[in-house]
């Protein structure tokens, strides 16, 4: 039995406000081979680190290492032992707003996507902030203040980058940033992958190849050594699907030719990141799934609906062994 883990959450019901979408963070096991559900994960943020009004709750993008499976609230970092899904770590500060992902690094620290301060930071497992990077290059703490609880704002946005996704080549800490449509290395700003196109999600290293997701259905793959595009795959074109797949974001690779992606359909937004009205729509968009591509051949191997485990978004798609 192949397991994957998918990171993600539960949409409310009446959503009012972007920053308000979801109930609860979920975590689905799901056997690949037999396309089914082994198991549920649901978490809910306490009060105390939540806004006080209608907070939006929802796991963001993870990360597997040794067995154990780090994933992030907006305003938490909770770690699970795999494959029983215990929690065996917890960690909230109130300079996390809208954190995005977490990656556990070579001597057991955290680098974070602290989306809602545009920042990424280096934190030690008792919650000691290391080291802080704006990711627009800029005093980090010229537009925030470090002594202010931001777990409880609802929003920060409009935010000025959107930093989604930290990966490391070698030593070096990266970020990819939503907006600009790149990422930047944050110990060597001089160097940046230039991705294009649309808002950029991810930053999966395999091999010697980075693969990037943007949110209109493309995968990029970009050469880890000469920091250049290697192919662009526009998946609309492999599913043959009428409507549009839907806001992608979240991959795992397999192999070289074959990809997990995640597509999450998207409630109705006025301003979902910036000023755009693409991704508006609700009932253009086919249903929250995971999606199989072979990207050589350029064929959609298989897809499965998450919506009917009232599973609503996708961040992150996960195996125990990565």
């Amino acid at each position: 039995m192949k397991k994957i883990y998918v990171v993600g959450g539960q949409q409310k019901n009446k959503v009012t406000k972007d920053w308000q979408q979801y109930n609860c963070g979920v975590i689905l096991q799901i056997d690949i081979d037999q396309q089914e559900l082994i198991k549920r994960t649901d978490y809910i943020s306490p009060p105390e680190v939540s806004p006080d009004y209608e907070p939006s709750i929802v796991f963001k993008a993870g990360t597997v290492k040794n067995k154990k499976l780090y994933v992030c609230t907006e305003t938490e970092i909770l770690i699970y032992s795999l494959p029983n899904m215990v929690q065996i770590g917890y960690l909230s500060l109130p300079c996390f707003n809208d954190v995005h992902h977490i990656l556990p690094t070579y001597n057991d620290n955290f680098l974070i996507a602290n989306t809602g301060l545009d920042m990424v930071m280096e934190i030690d497992p008792r919650g000691d902030i290391l080291n802080t990077w704006n990711v627009l290059m800029q005093p980090p703490w010229e537009r925030f203040s470090p002594s202010y609880d931001y777990r409880k704002v609802p929003t920060t946005k409009p935010h000025h980058s959107h930093p989604n996704y930290v990966f490391t080549i070698g030593k070096d800490i990266w970020a990819t940033r939503c907006l600009q449509k790149d990422a930047i290395c944050l110990t060597k700003p001089n160097q940046k992958i230039n991705i294009g196109g649309d808002y950029v999600h991810d930053g999966v290293l395999r091999g010697d190849t980075l693969y990037f997701t943007r949110v209109d259905g493309h995968v990029v793959t970009v050469d880890v050594h000469t920091l250049n595009i290697k192919n662009e795959y526009n998946l609309n074109h492999f599913s043959n699907h009428s409507q549009r797949i839907g806001w992608c974001r979240g991959i795992k690779v397999l192999d070289d030719e074959t990809v997990i992606v995640g597509f999450t359909r998207i409630r109705p937004s006025k301003n979902p990141l910036g000023n755009e009205q693409l991704y508006n729509q609700l009932d253009t968009f086919l249903p929250t799934r995971i999606a199989c591509y072979n990207l050589v051949q350029g064929k959609l191997l298989w897809e499965h609906n998450l919506e009917k485990y009232n599973f609503n978004a996708v961040f992150s798609i996960h195996m125990e062994d990565e």
